[in-house]
């Protein structure tokens, strides 16, 4: 029996280091900017985390989920999601049909769910009904229709879009659910380069293809890679203190968070923040996470799981704001450990 050469943690990063930019070079052909949404989009995929993108209407929020679910030749479904749809216009619904032989039997129509990309526009518009039946196949990786558990096929993502401009007949996410996002991504206006470049590619009456360049096996292989990255106990202190600085009572909290923050960010917080520092680390040519990367991912992993009180909206505070406080701390404070 002929035993498989051992391959090197030296080369399983960069092998994840030149698949990882295969997909984003794929994704920049027909996205065009937004290089920091795409690599945050790519490394949440990477972890097996679900992102919400916030942004104003015609920011190609919705062409970049459609050209990473064609980069990475997977199965996209998108659902548009309004007061009026069901949880079983979403996850699917058994039906009694005639077999042609005078009998009858249960058959279950598959929803839009049963993807591997399944991309939600403008999801604060569901009910909290639908979106709690979301919620089961975010955290859980399977959903109960008819009382039988029914496994969704692997990878699975969902890649939720929300407009902050529109919030008249919304239904905004629960806490519970917003911490189910990996990622909260603000997607940008465009620069005014980016903006005459979009113009080119848009109205030449061409459309650049994306062709798949990764299988979802090798997307599975490349999370495997990165959740061996290892994290010191040093590091995981860190995250913690990171996450416990978000708290108004936590000694860590900035002047700002004891003034402007109701509740700080959950457990889940920290455990993204290892998951995307192992990434981040990878993607670096690490075979450790170092404290730069917790930085790094800090402040699209905390911003949606603060919640701010009235002061803070009154005052025009947003999350960002603080926790560009909270890192600068956290910074200052790692760096007097260091020396």
């Amino acid at each position: 029996m002929i035993e498989e050469p051992k391959v090197s943690p030296e080369e399983q990063i960069a092998l994840l280091q030149h698949r990882f930019a295969t997909m984003q070079s794929a994704i920049q052909k027909a996205v065009v900017g937004q290089d920091e949404i795409v690599r945050y989009t790519l490394m949440a995929v990477v972890a097996g985390g679900h992102v919400l993108l916030e942004g104003v209407p015609g920011l190609g929020k919705t062409l970049l989920v459609k050209t990473i679910a064609s980069a990475l030749h997977l199965k996209f479904q998108r659902v548009q999601f309004t007061p009026d749809l069901m949880p079983s216009d979403l996850l699917g619904t058994t039906l009694l049909v005639d077999d042609g032989r005078g009998h009858h039997q249960f058959r279950f129509e598959a929803g839009p769910i049963f993807s591997n990309v399944l991309l939600g526009d403008e999801i604060n518009r569901a009910t909290p009904k639908t979106q709690s039946a979301l919620l089961e196949a975010m955290q859980e990786g399977h959903v109960t229709v008819g009382g039988e558990t029914r496994h969704l096929p692997q990878p699975f993502f969902v890649l939720a879009t929300q407009n902050p401009l529109e919030m008249e007949g919304t239904y905004p996410l629960p806490e519970a659910q917003m911490d189910r996002f990996f990622f909260q991504l603000i997607v940008p206006y465009p620069a005014e380069e980016e903006f005459a470049r979009i113009l080119e590619l848009t109205t030449s009456g061409t459309k650049e293809a994306v062709t798949p360049v990764l299988s979802g096996q090798e997307l599975l292989e490349m999370r495997a890679v990165a959740a061996s990255v290892p994290a010191t106990a040093t590091m995981r202190q860190r995250a913690v203190r990171l996450v416990m600085a978000t708290h108004p009572e936590s000694p860590y909290a900035t002047t700002e968070v004891k003034r402007y923050v109701r509740y700080g960010a959950s457990p889940r917080a920290g455990q993204a923040c290892i998951a995307a520092a192992k990434i981040a680390a990878a993607l670096a040519g690490r075979f450790h996470v170092a404290s730069e990367d917790l930085i790094s991912v800090a402040h699209p992993i905390l911003r949606h799981r603060m919640m701010l009180n009235f002061e803070a909206q009154a005052d025009g505070l947003t999350a960002d704001r603080i926790l560009d406080g909270v890192v600068s701390e956290c910074r200052a404070a790692w760096a007097r450990e260091a020396s």
